[in-house]
């Protein structure tokens, strides 16, 4: 029984220095991980959203230049039967 006990310790002592070693590397990768997302958040909140409505008569309306929409860079497609006109939202992002 004694010499099952003095077995034991040196797999415990191992066990233990492997776990605070653990901790020791999720720590440094939490503050890593803490670091990069501060500088993130950071830089989007320094970029702005600049949105305008367009309208067309028939079923494409353009974005201006530089903006973003759904299909082919500049052109919204209105997909419903006999529609007269079609509106489209703009937005791009501003730094």
């Amino acid at each position: 029984m004694k010499a099952l006990c003095l077995l034991l310790f040196p797999v415990l002592g191992l066990l233990v220095s492997s776990k605070t070693l653990c901790s020791m590397e999720e720590a440094i990768s939490e503050k890593i991980q803490e670091s990069a997302s501060s500088l993130v958040f950071r830089a989007i909140r320094s970029i702005g959203l600049e949105c305008q409505s367009v309208t067309s008569r028939g079923d494409l309306a353009t974005c201006p230049r530089g903006s973003w929409d759904v299909r082919a860079e500049t052109t919204c497609h209105c997909q419903c039967a006999g529609m007269d006109w079609t509106g489209a939202r703009c937005c791009r992002l501003q730094p």
